[in-house]
Order: C-alpha cells, then sequence, then structure tokens
C-alpha cells in the first residue's frame, strides 16, 4: 500500500467519523465511515486495518459508557447469539455471497425504519425477548463479521425498547466491544498487516481520543427524542449504503 498524504488524510477522517459515531451512539455504525477507506485500500485490507483500532476505540469509549450505561440483562441476552455469529462468520467468510447479505439486510433494515416512520416518528416500546435478542445478536455477530455492518440488528432489538438514550449508547457500545475484541484475530488471520499498514495504525490512534470525545459532547446535547431520530437516521444511511455495496457488486 502506497503510505501517501492523500492515503494518510483519508484513512484518518474515515477513523476519526467512525470515532465520532462511537462517541456519539455507542457504536455500530463502523460502516458509515467505511467508504472513505475504501477509497485508497481495498476492503479486506481495511478490515484489518480497523480490527485493532477498534479495540482502542472501544476501551477509550469506557471512559464514557460506564457499566452504569448497560443493560446488563440485556447483553445476557445478546452477547451469546454475537459470539456464535462471529464464529459462523468467519467460518463462512470465504463462501457466502456477500452482496446478497448486504441487500438481505440493506431492505430488511429499510423495512423496519419505514414503520417507525409508518407511526409517525414514534417508539413503541415493546417487552425484551429473549429469543428475538439472541437472533439480534447472532445477526449482528455475523454482518460485523463479514461486513463490519452489525449495526442494524442490534438496534432493530434495542429501539423498540424504548431505553435511554445513555442505556441504549452504553449497551451498543459495550456489546461491539465484546465483538471488537472477539473478531480481532480472525480479521488479522484473514488480512495481515505489512510494515506501512501498522505506521498507518499509529498515525490513526491519534483520532480516537478527540473523535470520541465529540461524538460524546453531542450525545450529551441531544435529548431522548433527538437521540431516536438520529438513530433512525443513521440505520437508513447504513441500508442505503448495504444496498449500494451489494447492488454494485452485481452490476461491476
Amino acid at each position: 500500500m502506497d503510505l501517501s498524504a492523500t492515503t494518510i488524510l483519508v484513512t484518518f477522517a474515515g477513523v476519526f467519523l467512525i470515532c465520532f459515531m462511537k462517541g456519539a451512539f455507542g457504536g455500530g455504525f463502523a460502516i458509515v465511515g467505511i467508504p472513505l477507506l475504501s477509497l485508497v485500500m481495498d476492503p479486506v485490507k481495511a478490515g484489518g486495518l480497523l480490527a485493532p483500532l477498534f479495540i482502542a476505540m472501544d476501551l477509550f469509549s469506557l471512559r464514557y459508557w460506564k457499566p452504569s450505561t448497560w443493560s446488563k440483562p440485556d447483553l445476557k441476552l445478546l452477547v451469546p447469539g454475537l459470539v456464535a455469529g462471529i464464529g459462523i462468520g468467519y467460518a463462512l467468510f470465504r463462501f457466502l455471497d456477500h452482496r446478497a447479505i448486504a441487500i438481505v439486510m440493506a431492505a430488511i433494515t429499510l423495512t423496519f425504519v419505514a414503520l417507525w416512520f409508518k407511526s409517525g416518528g414514534q417508539v413503541k416500546v415493546r417487552p425484551r425477548s429473549s429469543p428475538k435478542a439472541v437472533a439480534a445478536g447472532l445477526s449482528s455477530g455475523i454482518t460485523t463479521m463479514v461486513a463490519h455492518s452489525g449495526g442494524p440488528p442490534l438496534a432493530m432489538y434495542l429501539l423498540p425498547l424504548g431505553l435511554s438514550k445513555q442505556l441504549y449508547a452504553g449497551t451498543t457500545s459495550m456489546f461491539f466491544t465484546v465483538g471488537n475484541i472477539l473478531k480481532a484475530v480472525p480479521w488479522l488471520l484473514l488480512s495481515r498487516p505489512a510494515g506501512q499498514v501498522w505506521i498507518l495504525m499509529g498515525i490513526c490512534l491519534l483520532a480516537i481520543p478527540s473523535g470520541v470525545w465529540l461524538g460524546w459532547r453531542l450525545h450529551e446535547k441531544l435529548d431522548q427524542r433527538q437521540m431516536y431520530r438520529a438513530s433512525y437516521s443513521l440505520l437508513i444511511l447504513t441500508a442505503l449504503k448495504l444496498l449500494w455495496d451489494g447492488v454494485s457488486g452485481y452490476l461491476a
């Protein structure tokens, strides 16, 4: 990989954006920043670059998303599915049709958001469901391993619970902290970073403190309703990105 000024600036901007999303919403929207990285490197190499950086982001984010912001009953239901999903995603990585997965996940996410709009933007609070939590964790594990896009399945489970904005963001942050630690080794096996990639990682580490802090400041300014609106809006962007990845892959 050519470690040019353009590569450094574009990658730094992508990592900063991911950190900002993690600070504001707890994580799950890494795919919003990945298009920037794809301008200067292939997706698999981007995955190998991001794997260690995700862990650094998560550890720094715990400064803001402390245990008091975690919905522990939900994490107990979600994490086992996440672990299994990452294992399945790694085992099937080379055989899965990533394009089809992206299109299906985009369609499900857009349907979910459409139902929210149909309700007038109101969050219809639903009770906790063990089967739904396990399914969300499993789906999120597979998609986060395959495409760093585990946010939609988790959001589709957590948003209807009507959690406070701190609990929603904190639970999301802890969920992806576990997921990113688990998938770091598989991703590094799939894409072993070379010398220049490690240098680029070191440079991008500088984006983490400011990116997470600025995101957290935005989170503090948003009220509950604004937080949920922003989360649903980001789901639309994520779904459209997944849809584009899937469709353009078939047309290429």
